[in-house]
């Protein structure tokens, strides 16, 4: 079953669902995959910091290379790095789009930015790394609303709740960044503090 389900089985070596789907399966095997799964193993510094890097790279969907310049941006900005970090990665164009609730994971608003279905402030954006400011804008491209997935999108079932940094109408599939986000709005599982640990040793 996991061999067809690499995001379950992922999931579950991470401690964490990564999707809607995935929640269930997770809920009745909460640990971690393998004949050793349910061992309780002493665990090192170093694997207990590298697991929540993975933890956190896994929730935004990006390469180890993307998180390293991540942390090289939040460490010259003032205040807390890991916090840095965090709004750094939340400002990414497909997290935004989940955020919004236009699409139900991380995975498929990648997968809406790549095929040009996303604009930004009007222009067609299909870098899903793309980070957005403050006041820019996102919207659903005229020709991609009457797609299946956004027709859902636009009654708000992807998102019963949106995050405070966004001004969002689900109906007219436009949403506006209203401000930075701050660590404690972004809903991700993640001690950020070990992150920083991690690529500072």
């Amino acid at each position: 079953m996991n061999r067809s389900r690499p995001k379950v089985r992922l999931s579950r070596a991470l401690g964490i669902p990564l999707t809607p789907k995935c929640v269930s399966y997770f809920e009745r095997r909460p640990y971690p995959p393998g004949v050793h799964g349910r061992r309780r193993k002493q665990e090192s510094d170093y694997k207990v910091r590298l697991r929540e890097k993975q933890r956190l790279r896994a929730q935004y969907n990006i390469r180890e290379a993307q998180m390293r310049n991540a942390f090289a941006r939040a460490t010259k900005q003032t205040g807390k790095t890991g916090e840095a970090l965090i709004a750094d990665l939340e400002s990414r164009l497909d997290a935004l789009v989940l955020r919004s609730g236009f699409a139900r994971t991380i995975y498929q608003a990648r997968q809406f930015v790549v095929h040009r279905h996303v604009l930004v402030n009007g222009r067609r954006v299909d870098r899903p790394s793309y980070r957005l400011r403050p006041g820019d804008v996102i919207t659903i491209a005229e020709r991609s609303r009457e797609m299946a997935p956004f027709q859902v999108a636009a009654t708000g079932a992807y998102a019963e709740q949106h995050p405070p940094y966004l001004d969002v109408r689900p109906e007219a599939l436009a949403a506006r960044l209203t401000r930075v986000p701050e660590r404690s709005e972004v809903p991700i599982i993640c001690d950020e503090q070990l992150v920083v640990e991690y690529y500072s040793r």
